[in-house]
């Protein structure tokens, strides 16, 4: 594969996963129906799919998209804070 050809793949995966986070954060925001514990399986699922687009990129999404899905989180639910599952 050619340099033009890998920043071409790159360049998808990053849209892949702007969409991905983007459509995960209107469903934490706007879905009447969601309940915290989904919510929450939600954002690990968002984790998982973009590890495996970036893989060893596991911190990159917990300092840059978790807090983002999180303050969604906090805030529909009245939370002050979210304490982490691990």
């Amino acid at each position: 594969m050619g340099q033009e050809d890998e920043i071409r793949e790159e360049n998808r995966r990053i849209r892949h996963m702007r969409i991905l986070v983007d459509l995960t954060a209107q469903i934490l925001a706007e879905d009447p129906g969601l309940k915290l514990c989904e919510a929450l399986r939600l954002v690990e699922a968002a984790r998982s799919a973009v590890v495996r687009m970036f893989p060893g990129k596991e911190e990159t999404f917990d300092l840059v998209i978790r807090p983002r899905l999180e303050r969604i989180i906090m805030d529909r639910f009245q939370l002050s804070s979210i304490e982490p599952v691990n």
